[in-house]
């Protein structure tokens, strides 16, 4: 048969490397690990000094995240156990005056053991191009991909970003990240039903009780049918003052819809009314002002809390698109390394909505970006 860019499939020498594995300005989080390997960390550079930072700050947010959970996320059991390797540092002064350790000012190294690999379950695919996985992307870039568990590309590295998002909150302590799951396949929640308090109780983040059942019965179909469903997470960031960010190119909602779309499976990111707002007049998109007792107060919040890509006092919102779970049991069409024509049908333990697990990612996120505005802004204006 013959193969489009038949090239990628030749031995041939590649001088790139996989890079990119950071992100942030002054507060800056690396990324490291595979899905598969010995263990994922993180490490966190430009963290003020002086922070109270101890692993239980940290495992906390882990817990919110880590698989196993429940019988619609994958039943793969990692404790998510993280250690901190370095910058933080306690004495007997540093206790009596914060009470434990606390941030050194230096890098914050940390680290998650993986402790429940399944490899032999990709054996079948070591060789194939799974359909919507980015499989035949890494191999035509590098030549070379780790197929199990989908290696670097797996959504076992959010964990890092999660625990690189505790550290973000506490350089933020006045500003509030919280996320909720609004939507799940065609499935969507009343709005006029939000209850923050009811994320918390259910097993979707989902803030209206109502459609909780109407999800089970959508998951336990697409599960039973070994499939997947999309969803989209709303993520609301309150306490952000007046003026953080920068015009042009170092726009905020620029920079958070950037850090989004970087979550995997993430396929569309829309701050404020977002897409919506195209079907607005220019009135109803005005978010008007009055006075109030402590600055402007606006009427509505269409632009989601950023104007010219700096914010302005009011809440940060936006919604993050993810695509259905690429793994599933189903037979796709694909081609092999070899540039033969297969099916594949992938094995192994899946979120069948990766939506389900991905509300502290995206908090998480909004975290980091945020934190990186204030050192950013504080740096600039001195305040």
């Amino acid at each position: 048969m013959e193969v489009r860019h038949r090239h990628a499939f030749k031995d041939q020498d590649r001088q790139a490397a996989v890079s990119h594995n950071s992100f942030g300005h002054l507060f800056r989080v690396t990324t490291w690990g595979e899905s598969h390997g010995p263990a994922i960390g993180c490490v966190v550079d430009g963290c003020p000094p002086g922070i109270p930072l101890t692993e239980a700050d940290i495992q906390t947010w882990l817990d919110l995240r880590r698989p196993g959970q429940g019988k619609f996320v994958t039943q793969r059991q990692e404790p998510d156990a993280v250690r901190i390797l370095s910058g933080t540092f306690e004495d007997e002064r540093v206790k009596a005056r914060f009470g434990g350790p606390v941030t050194t000012g230096t890098p914050i190294s940390l680290m998650i053991d993986n402790v429940d690999q399944r490899s032999r379950d990709y054996a079948d695919i070591a060789e194939a191009f799974r359909p919507g996985h980015a499989d035949y992307a890494y191999f035509a870039k590098y030549g070379v991909r780790d197929y199990r568990g989908g290696g670097r590309q797996s959504a076992r590295e959010t964990a890092c970003r999660v625990a690189a998002g505790a550290i973000a909150r506490k350089v933020i302590p006045s500003v509030t990240v919280r996320a909720a799951l609004v939507q799940i396949g065609p499935h969507a929640i009343d709005r006029a039903q939000w209850d923050w308090d009811e994320t918390r109780r259910n097993p979707f983040w989902c803030p209206d009780a109502a459609v909780v059942a109407v999800w089970e019965a959508h998951l336990e179909t697409v599960r039973k049918a070994g499939s997947s469903t999309g969803a989209i997470i709303e993520v609301e960031a309150t306490g952000v003052p007046a003026g953080w960010g920068a015009p042009i190119y170092g726009k905020l909602d620029a920079e958070l819809a950037a850090a989004l779309m970087s979550i995997n499976a993430a396929k569309g990111v829309e701050i404020g009314a977002g897409f919506a707002a195209a079907a607005l007049s220019g009135e109803d998109n005005a978010d008007e002002m009055r006075v109030g007792n402590d600055g402007p107060v606006f009427l509505s919040n269409q632009a989601g809390g950023v104007l010219g890509g700096i914010s302005t006092g009011q809440s940060v919102v936006a919604r993050v698109a993810f695509k259905p779970t690429s793994s599933i049991l189903s037979a796709r069409r694909s081609i092999n390394e070899s540039g033969a024509e297969i099916e594949v049908r992938t094995r192994g333990r899946h979120d069948p909505c990766v939506g389900i697990r991905a509300a502290p990612v995206v908090e998480a996120m909004t975290a980091c970006v945020l934190a990186d505005a204030f050192l950013r802004h504080r740096g600039q204006m001195g305040a």
